[in-house]
Parts: C-alpha cells; structure tokens; sequence
C-alpha cells in the first residue's frame, strides 16, 4: 500500500509540472510567481494600512527592542542545545522516531505526531503564525521608514500557508543597524505573543470548563484480550464492574484483582458486556519463552502454568508462588523458564559487591527468604528494607542456583535498601494481561493543561505548563509508560471530556476552541524559536549578523566587515551541519 507521503509527493511534483508549464507560456498574471510547489501572490495593497498603523513608533520601537532581547537569549540556547544534540547523536545515536526525518515537516497525516484529524487547527495555526510574523517585519519595516517592494500571501500549490514581506533592500541597508535588527526581530516577537495569549486562554477559561467523566477511559483494546472478545473498544468509559463502581482508571487493577473469572462490565452509555477474562502475554523477552511464536497480530494465550489451568494474573501468581520454574503452555507454544524478577547486576552495585557477575542478568527468586514471583514482587520485598541492611538473594543464573549476602545501600528515591539492579517487568520479563484495556491518561493530560486531575508532569506554573505543551504531542516517546500522544481534543479523546463551568453554554464547540488554542499557540512557540535559530536565511541568521556587525565596529580592527563575515558564516555552517546531524545522523549512525 502507498504510503501518505508517497501520495503528497506525487501530488506537488505534477502541481510543480502544470504551474510551470503554465508559466512558461505566459499564461500566469505577474503578481504570480511559481518555485515548484511553492506559488506567491504578490501585492502593493495593505501598505497604507501599515503606514498608519505604525504611528505610534516609539511603543513599537520598545517593542522591537524586548523582542532583541528575547530572539538573542533564544539564539544562544538554540546555537548550544543543537551542539550538545550533535554531540550527542555522534557519540549515542540513538534511533527514535522523533527523529525520522518525515517528523521534521509540520504536516499532518505525514509527521507521525500530527494526525490528520487536527490538520485544520494545525493549518489555521501556522497560517496565523505565518501572517503575524511577516505581518510584524512589515509594521517594523514602517517604523524604521524601510520601503516595502511587496508583500502577499504564500501557498503550497494551493494551501495557503503563510503571508510574506519584501524590504527594499537598498532602503533597509540605509537604516541604522538598530532599526534593521528591530524589523528582523519583530516576527519572533510577535509569534511568542500570540503563544502566549493562546496559552492564557487555554489555561484558564477553556480548560476550566472541560472535566474528565467518571469512569475508566478505554484508550486502546489488545487483539485477542478477553475485553476485545466481549467488544469493549477504543473510545470507550467503563463506569462498573459487577456492580462496583470506577470513577477513574486508576481505580481498574484494584476492582479486577480479587474479581473472578467472568466479569460484568458497565459502559458509559448504560450498555453492559460480558467479559471472559483470559491470559495473553503482551511482552516477552524472546530468549526467556524462545518456545513461543511471539510474532503475529495476535498474542499468545497462555492455557495453563506448571499444568494448572489459569485465566487471571492472580492465579498465574498463585500458581508459582511456591513454585520457581514456570512451564507456560499457550496456543502458540510452551516454555520452560525460572520464574521471578528478571534483572541485570548494575557493575557497582552492592549485588555485584556480594559476588553476582557485574552486567550479567539473572531471576531472584526471593529475598530473604520472601518468594519474589515477578518484579512487582522484588519492589514490594525492598522497599521493607533499608540501607546497609544485609539480606539474603536467591536466585538462578545461566540455569544454576545462586545466593548472595548483599549489604544493602540507601535508594535515594525510597529512602529504603538499594539492590543494585535494573529490572525487566512481569514474571522473568514475560507480561501478562487478563483484561486488555489500556486506559487512556485523560487526568494527567487535563491537569497539564491547568485542569483539574493528577498531574504526572509537575507542572505548576505558567511556564512550566508551556514548557509540557511543547512535548505533549510526543508523550509516548518522551515519558516512559504513557502511550498516547495528546494532540488535542480530537476523535475519541472528547469522549472522556465533558463541558461544564463557565463555557458550558458552549457545548462541544468548545472542543474545538481548545484545540485551536492548543496547535495556535503551540506552532507560533515553534515558528519563533525556528526563526531565532542563528542561520541565514532565518531571522536569527539577520539578527547575528547585526549584533555582530555592531560588537566588531567597536574593535580596533581595520576590516570589520570581514571579520563579520567570517564569525556569521562560521556559526551559520556549524548550525546547518548541527541541524542535518540531528535529523539524519540517528539513522545513520544507530
């Protein structure tokens, strides 16, 4: 099957055929000119509005000057952050798909984290950004009495995607270097502005009025789970389980633990389920089960353990509780393994101390003398301990029997007794799951937005919520155990929403303020720190060269102009080179 970039593609190389040959024979108007895809329409109207806008100078040459100051912080935090990413990626490349380059282009539906269901808010968010940007290079252009050759708007064939300005570059090389760097700082300037007012209303009255529903979100459904069996599917709010009320989806593995076998399910809208819950292994480390077929959509469903019959995570424990070496019967294969919590031995840990070989894995069975079944297990019997406290490890590894003395150190997360491992989930790093619904975070999300809910991203203030907004949209990759992205009120996502509050007259239109507030704010914070990047052709590139031009002017050297010249192109060479490591060097180099 094409992909959807093979189709986009397609689509702007015969777009760049037909406007070209449509140039070519002369039968574009001037004020259209074709680069490829890239069609602008150029105009001399609106500067008139601009001339009288720009009256009151002095209060936009003060804004000019804060946003110097702004685009400079921004552009030195750029130059070393993209240095430490290039180093980094030269010495760990690491391969993720933030880093595919397909992720570079802000276009929904190609970039893996823009999904096509927020492409309109998206689009009309870059437009905005685009259009104050530009918008600002002009009224600063009036300001600082910089001539004006056009101005108009710019399309990807025919998406509008922005609008532009074009200086006089005669008239622009005749201002002062203090009205030049003004005029190129204003786009930056005007783009955090409008990030920060979206931010602001999306803080506080449009968060305010949206609350998460009662009950259990289903975010994703497993293939072959006992709830995808009963058609419980993605989207979904479960409010009760044989008669026992979830208000939240932390409250999920506590009302299943002790439920038996066949569970009824209550959904939000009243319909009820019927759900047969049975055991599939949702990850595994192949080595461990190499007798089971892991590959396929759908998982392994185990039959029984050691030959007793087991449907629920509390009888596979149950059932290994006073047993050490599991044999997994499932429809795709056995195994035969020690049960317990997988680890690796940290090489300066006290279990390394005690004699275990350092970087080596092995399964602790028990520690001191308490049966460890899985690693949820080894955390509990731990976190009882405390530091330089001596216990006993038991534990198999390379299929021998083993025991260590260890003198526990102090865990400074705990405060108890540190090990000294890294830990595999589940049983010897095989998961289970009896159920199948994976909640979705709608508290953690709502909260980070400035609602009410668990905040898992401790945000508390202003800027802090603007710094979490920034990676939301790559959650899953960036925050180990969410697996969603938040891209905005979108598709399923409002089912576990509800307007209420002071917008509540709104209704589900309120939805969609809020995402237009979300992507609006979010693409103007990323068009303006695009832009301060020292690198021409970006604004940041024009702002270097000025203030380097003005440092170097007042240094006893007798060809400032080169010296300049030499400082840009350096600092622009060595972002570019950053940039195209950043994007290409993880797969390259992984």
């Amino acid at each position: 099957m094409v992909n959807t970039l093979v189709w986009v593609l397609a689509g702007l190389a015969l777009y760049s055929l037909v406007a070209m040959g449509l140039r070519a024979r002369g039968l574009l108007p001037d004020s259209v000119r074709v680069q490829g895809p890239i069609t602008t329409i150029h105009t001399q109207r609106g500067k008139a509005f601009l001339d009288w806008l720009a009256g009151p100078k002095r209060f936009w040459r003060a804004w000019g000057n804060l946003g110097i100051g702004i685009a400079l912080v921004i552009m030195v935090g750029s130059f070393l952050a993209v240095l430490f990413s290039a180093y980094t990626t030269l010495t760990q490349p690491t391969a993720s798909a933030i880093t595919e380059p397909r992720n570079v282009l802000v276009i929904p539906g190609v970039n893996d984290f823009l999904p096509l269901s927020a492409a309109p808010e998206i689009v009309l968010g870059l437009l905005i950004g685009l259009v104050v940007h530009e918008g600002g290079h002009g009224l600063l252009c009036r300001v600082e009495d910089i001539d004006i050759d056009s101005m108009g708007l710019a399309l990807i064939t025919l998406l509008p995607v922005g609008a532009f300005v074009e200086p006089d570059e005669e008239s622009r090389q005749k201002a002062d270097r203090g009205g030049q760097t003004r005029m190129f700082a204003a786009g930056v300037t005007n783009n955090f502005a409008v990030a920060l007012i979206a931010f602001a209303l999306l803080f506080g009255p449009v968060v305010g009025s949206i609350a998460v529903v009662s009950g259990a979100p289903v975010g994703n459904v497993a293939d072959g789970s006992a709830a995808a069996n009963a058609g419980i599917q993605s989207g979904d709010v479960i409010t009760q389980i044989n008669g026992v009320d979830v208000t939240r989806a932390g409250d999920l593995p506590a009302v299943l633990a002790n439920e038996s076998r066949t569970v009824e399910v209550t959904l939000k809208d009243g319909e009820q389920k019927t759900v047969e819950r049975s055991l599939i292994i949702t990850g595994a480390v192949p080595r461990v089960v190499d007798g089971i077929d892991l590959s396929g959509d759908a998982p392994p469903t185990i039959q029984s353990v050691n030959g007793t019959e087991v449907h629920t995570r509390s009888e596979l424990r149950d059932a290994l509780q006073n047993r050490t070496v599991a044999t997994l019967q499932t429809d795709k294969g056995s195994a035969t393994f020690a049960a317990g919590a997988l680890v690796q031995v940290s090489a300066d840990g006290p279990l390394a101390a005690a004699g275990a070989p350092a970087e080596e894995t092995m399964v602790i069975t028990a520690v001191n003398g308490t049966r460890t079944v899985d690693q949820e297990a080894l955390q509990v019997a731990l976190a009882n301990t405390e530091a330089d406290q001596r216990v006993t490890i038991e534990g198999v590894l390379d299929g021998e029997t083993v025991s260590y003395d260890v003198t526990l150190d102090e865990n400074p997360r705990t405060g108890g007794g540190l090990l000294g491992v890294f830990t595999q989930p589940g049983i010897s790093g095989v998961t289970v799951d009896d159920f199948g619904v994976d909640p979705y975070p709608a508290e953690q999300y709502l909260a980070a937005l400035g609602g009410d809910g668990e905040d898992g991203f401790g945000a508390v203030s202003f800027i802090q919520r603007i710094g979490v907004i920034l990676f939301l949209p790559f959650a899953s990759v960036l925050s180990p155990g969410l697996n969603y992205n938040f891209a905005g009120f979108v598709d399923m996502v409002t089912n576990f929403y509800e307007i209420r509050g002071p917008l509540a007259f709104m209704g589900g239109s309120l939805f969609t303020v809020a995402n237009v507030l979300f992507w609006g704010g979010w693409v103007n914070l990323q068009l303006g720190f695009f832009n301060c990047i020292p690198a021409f052709p970006l604004d940041g590139g024009h702002i270097l060269r000025t203030s380097t031009e003005a440092i170097v002017s007042r240094l006893p050297i007798r060809d400032g102009r080169e010296v300049t010249r030499a400082i840009t192109t350096s600092i622009t060479l060595t972002m570019l080179a950053g940039l195209v490591l950043m994007i290409f060097g993880p797969q390259l180099l992984a």
